[in-house]
């Protein structure tokens, strides 16, 4: 059975004796769910993927979305490429995905459940390795507002729109992005979730927004709306509910976009090489009392 070693941090564990190219069995599988709530952030040191195998790791979570503007592995396009490296003048990859605080696929209708990084290539400038991925615990982040805020938005929902985080990639200086078409915004309709979600895996509640996407408590007006998404955005990026993963070459990292907003940081230049790729697992199967069958078998232990 692998190995757990969580961070000192409020999110994240390594896991050891682990081959993501190998199928999981029921248990390890029910087990490494539970590890996944509890952990937010799971990094597997040292495995030795390519795009078939990081898709077939991936699609044990559910169903894998293709985005949008993203660069496809040509063979296995359920594999996108994240990478700032060039050739012939074109950037294989997409260059500055998630550079702002937001949750992967919480613009679906189906939201996301989890993603899946591989590390091809990690930028290292005297000693330190750059383009890290920071979280925020979204369990904590619930738990620590005040309880008249819980109470009046107990049955809030809250509007999310892919183009608004769009458009802010687009207005950064230097973008390459060019503003969404009107064919790819038929694609990405604004959606509608609950403003407090209860997890599937751990039961307890969480704040789902973000400010890369959500722009609407719809049941305040819209003044007061605009008030309270201000407040619960710096309420969530608290830096007690923080964690920063910084990346090594062949680290796999599943984390939990139901439980976690993050954001990438871009603290490489241009000719220092980064190059991730991606899997964007869709909720799919993770509310399917089936699906969480195992994790219900093989709970953690406690502590």
């Amino acid at each position: 059975m692998f190995t757990v070693t969580p961070n000192k941090d409020i999110l994240g564990a390594t896991i050891g004796n682990f081959d993501a190219r190998q199928p999981m069995s029921e248990e390890t599988f029910g087990r490494l769910l539970n590890v996944l709530g509890r952990y937010g952030v799971l990094r597997f040191p040292n495995q030795e993927l390519d795009a078939t195998g990081l898709k077939n790791f991936s699609e044990r979570f559910g169903d894998i979305q293709t985005g949008i503007g993203e660069k496809r592995n040509s063979g296995v396009p359920e594999v996108g490429i994240l990478s700032n490296v060039k050739e012939g003048g074109e950037y294989i990859g997409l260059p500055d995905a998630g550079q702002d605080w937001h949750t992967d696929m919480s613009y679906r209708d189906v939201m996301g459940f989890v993603n899946v990084l591989y590390g091809v290539k990690v930028p290292v400038r005297d000693g330190l390795a750059r383009g890290a991925t920071e979280f925020s615990n979204m369990h904590a982040a619930y738990d620590g507002l005040p309880e008249d805020i819980k109470a009046k938005l107990a049955n809030a929902t809250c509007t999310h729109d892919f183009d608004k985080f769009w458009s802010m990639m687009v207005a950064r200086p230097g973008s390459t992005r060019k503003p969404m078409t009107a064919e790819q915004r038929a694609k990405r309709p604004a959606v509608v979730h609950p403003l407090f979600m209860t997890h599937p895996i751990t039961g307890r509640k969480v704040l789902y927004c973000n400010p890369g996407y959500a722009m609407r408590i719809n049941e305040l007006p819209e003044d007061e709306s605009a008030k309270m998404l201000d407040f619960l955005f710096q309420h969530q990026l608290k830096q007690e509910f923080r964690y920063m993963h910084r990346w090594q070459v062949k680290d796999l990292l599943l984390w939990d976009n139901l439980g976690s907003i993050h954001q990438a940081i871009a603290d490489y230049r241009p000719e220092e090489e980064r190059m991730m790729l991606r899997c964007q697992v869709m909720a799919t199967k993770v509310f399917q009392d089936d699906f969480l069958a195992p994790a219900r078998k093989f709970p953690m232990a406690a502590g």
